[in-house]
Parts: structure tokens; C-alpha cells; sequence
């Protein structure tokens, strides 16, 4: 039987090559260019002085997010959704997500009727744009803190802990972390993961892409992802010189 190998070459539980450029933007408050392997997406964190209007007379604030795929971020041309004149259900998916992780680590109350936007701008995708966008939001989030606390706007940071997340699945019958595209488009089971730095689930979606996969699959991919959170979270911090 011939040895397990994955198209990049990779052991089972090894990411890809993760960078997080902190501050790559001049006017946004927070900024990270986050890679994975060669997915890229550039994120962003603005602040606004003024909550959703759901939010208004209630004291606190909001994290919410905005992503989407630039034209040529893919093999093909795809046409901006701007000039579809509507999101798809894929990005609507994606960028609530984004937002629910975000929040799960922040007090909103800290923030005051006060809204962070972050926007996650895919910049090259082969991959697990989703988890990329989520990793290197929380570092833009994280420096709009600073900001908000450097300039008096908040009396102190309103982060709880660090938040990342990453893929795992089971390609040709072993289960794998951090998919590229090659694996992510012929897996037999494909899941996200985003978990804090302090080992809390915020979120996990996983789909068997044919036969059902087993209760103790999970477990291995829960395992794998915990793995791979303790990596990136650990980027992050040298990133923000944590």
C-alpha cells in the first residue's frame, strides 16, 4: 500500500505557511495581511462613533463584518456582487460568521455605543478564505482596541481573549488540518473550525461530502484543530508583539 501523501507535501497535522502583517494600512485603524499557504486576504478594522441603530440607548457596541472575493482572486474572472447588485448567500454566510467569532471575544459594553467594522478583502484564494479572514481579523480588531484606548475613546481594551480559526477534513481517509484548495475540493469530510485561545468552541461546521463521517472522526479533527488554533494563536501574539 503506498504511503498517505498530500498534494503539498505536508505531515497530517501541519498547517501551511501562516503570515500576519500587522499595520500594512495607513488610514484603518486595525489592518493585517494574513496568508495561508497561498490564500491571501486583507483585512481591515474601522471604527465608528455611532452604534447600529438596533443598538442605540443601550450603552453597548458592535463588531460586525463585510467580505468578499476581488474579480481575479480565483482562476477565473468572477463579477464584483456590486455590480450583481446583491451578495450571494455564500458571502452573507461567511461574513456573519466572521462576526459572531469577533464578538464571542469582545465586551461589547467596554465599547459603548460605538460599532468596529471589519472587512475581509480576498485578495488570492486556494482555501480556507473563511478561517484565514478570521485569524487576521482579530488582529486588526485588536489593534482598533489599541487605538480606541490610545485616543480616549475607551477606558480599556475590550478584548476577552484571542480568537482564530482553521479548517481540518478527512482526505483519502486521513484526517488532514489547514485544506488548500486541492484537498478542500476532493475531501471526504470538510470542517470549520474557530475556537479561542483559551480552548473555547465558538463555532464548528462540518460536512461529509459522501459517506458520513464517525463520531470518533470528529474527535480527530477537533483534535488536529486545537493544534493548529495553538499555532496561530501564537502568531497573532507575536504579530501584535503580545
Amino acid at each position: 500500500m503506498a504511503a498517505f501523501a498530500r498534494p503539498s507535501g505536508r505531515l497530517p497535522d501541519a498547517l501551511r505557511q501562516v503570515t500576519l502583517e500587522p499595520s500594512v494600512l495607513k488610514h484603518a485603524e486595525g489592518s493585517c495581511l494574513v496568508s495561508f499557504g497561498n490564500t491571501r486576504v486583507l483585512c481591515t478594522a474601522s471604527v465608528e462613533n455611532s452604534p447600529p441603530p438596533f443598538l442605540r440607548g443601550s450603552g453597548k457596541g458592535w463588531v460586525t463584518a463585510e467580505y468578499g472575493m476581488l474579480p481575479r482572486a480565483t482562476g477565473e474572472r468572477m463579477r464584483r456582487e456590486a455590480a450583481a447588485g446583491k451578495q450571494s448567500g455564500r458571502t452573507q454566510e461567511i461574513q456573519r460568521l466572521i462576526g459572531r467569532s469577533l464578538r464571542a471575544v469582545t465586551d461589547l459594553a467596554v465599547l459603548g455605543e460605538r460599532q468596529i467594522i471589519i472587512d475581509c478583502d480576498v485578495l488570492q484564494a486556494d482555501g480556507g478564505t473563511r478561517t484565514a479572514s478570521i485569524t487576521g481579523g482579530f488582529v486588526a480588531l485588536y489593534q482598533a482596541m489599541r487605538f480606541m484606548t490610545g485616543t480616549g475613546l475607551i477606558a480599556r481594551n475590550a478584548i476577552k481573549d484571542h480568537v482564530a480559526a482553521v479548517s481540518c477534513g478527512i482526505y483519502e481517509g486521513m484526517p488532514v488540518l489547514d485544506l488548500d484548495y486541492p484537498e478542500d475540493s476532493n475531501a471526504q469530510t470538510d470542517a470549520n473550525f474557530v475556537i479561542t485561545g483559551t480552548g473555547g468552541l465558538v463555532e464548528v461546521q462540518g460536512t461529509a461530502e459522501g459517506a458520513p463521517f464517525s463520531e470518533a472522526e470528529l474527535g480527530e479533527l477537533l483534535a488536529l484543530a486545537k493544534k493548529g488554533i495553538g499555532e496561530l494563536v501564537q502568531l497573532q501574539k507575536v504579530a501584535l508583539k503580545l
